[in-house]
């Protein structure tokens, strides 16, 4: 049994279980509700949730109160599970927030607050159009997507390459680490829509192959 870990909200349990059992050789250690050991993993989901607290960032915060609902425990335990990783190339599959964790633990910075991305039928529904750059994988890429967030990736980590923007104001929506097995961060949610299979299954056959 192939063991991805990841710290996943208990709101967001459900709709990534779906995923999950549709790959029975993988099983979900969340850190949230049990002790992981994160040596142990075969690969690392990074899910969604408040932003990143102020003395995990690469950067001055002008203004403390773009900092919403900061959990340092789930900062602490997703930075340490990341390098532990990355050191090991284990698949790494990152999403909204964890999108964000990616970016920051390869020393990028974020936008700590952007108008227009967080509206509230951006979250289950796809409605934002996306620009893709030359060569992605088509099974990497959506016509439109569900992205609702207030940051985003503004300088990028060292190692990243984008592989979509927001086609309306160039915001990054999609990365992956140069030279990695499988290392991807999308700031959409693919959890909340069952046409996102292809990233999950992908993700999982390079969990198995641990």
């Amino acid at each position: 049994m192939a063991i991805v870990v990841s710290w996943v909200r208990e709101s967001d349990e459900g709709i990534f279980r779906r995923f999950f059992d549709a790959h029975p050789g993988v099983k979900l250690s969340n850190a949230r509700i049990e002790d992981v050991d994160v040596k142990a993993m075969n690969g690392l989901l990074i899910t969604g949730g408040d932003d990143i607290s102020a003395e995990f960032l690469n950067q001055e915060i002008p203004d403390p109160s773009l900092i919403r609902d900061p959990k340092p425990d789930r900062d602490a335990w997703e930075f340490e599970a990341l390098q532990f990783a990355l050191e090991q190339g284990k698949p790494v599959f990152a999403i909204c927030r964890g999108h964000q964790v990616l970016n920051v633990a390869l020393g990028g910075t974020l936008l700590l607050d952007i108008r227009g991305h967080d509206l509230p039928e951006l979250k289950s529904q796809n409605l934002q159009p996306l620009r893709y750059a030359a060569g992605v994988d088509a099974r990497r890429q959506f016509p439109l997507v569900n992205s609702s967030h207030h940051q985003a990736i503004d300088r990028l980590g060292e190692g990243l390459e984008v592989e979509a923007w927001c086609a309306g104001d160039d915001v990054i929506e999609q990365v992956r680490i140069r030279d990695y097995p499988f290392g991807i961060g999308v700031q959409y949610h693919p959890e909340r829509d069952w046409p996102y299979r292809n990233l999950f299954a992908d993700f999982f056959n390079h969990v198995l192959e641990q």
